[in-house]
């Protein structure tokens, strides 16, 4: 068996290119106002084994970011930057977070029913 290893940033960004390409509208302006060049950032709960996990975009106190263990984008909220508060383990592309925070703030609500909690992993 193969030992986990992070995403590289390389492949990263391939991802990001393949979720812009069909982006357009409203959702492709919102994207170019909250994203970042990819971060890493510290995660306590899972975070430390990788060197923590890319954040991508930044709105507000919230953040869009790349789960490589469990290969898929995340949103989760920060008090301080560096630092993601939340560990989530969606395994969603890029384009379903973004559409997802797009539509909290155009429309209002939450995000609860978005986010994956992890399983049991002890």
């Amino acid at each position: 068996m193969t030992k986990w290893q992070p995403i590289s940033l390389s492949e990263l960004n391939k991802e990001i290119q393949k979720t812009e390409q069909g982006l357009e509208g409203e959702l492709i302006n919102f994207w170019k106002l909250i994203k970042i060049e990819p971060i890493k950032w510290a995660e306590k709960d899972y975070g430390d084994e990788g060197g923590g996990f890319w954040v991508v975009a930044i709105c507000g106190t919230k953040v869009i970011w790349y789960n490589d263990i469990e290969e898929g984008f995340n949103i989760s909220d920060y008090k301080t930057f560096g630092q993601i508060d939340e560990y989530y383990s969606n395994q969603d592309e890029l384009r379903f977070r973004l559409i997802d925070l797009f539509n909290v703030l155009k429309f209002g609500g939450d995000l609860n029913g978005q986010r994956g909690k992890p399983e049991n992993r002890e």
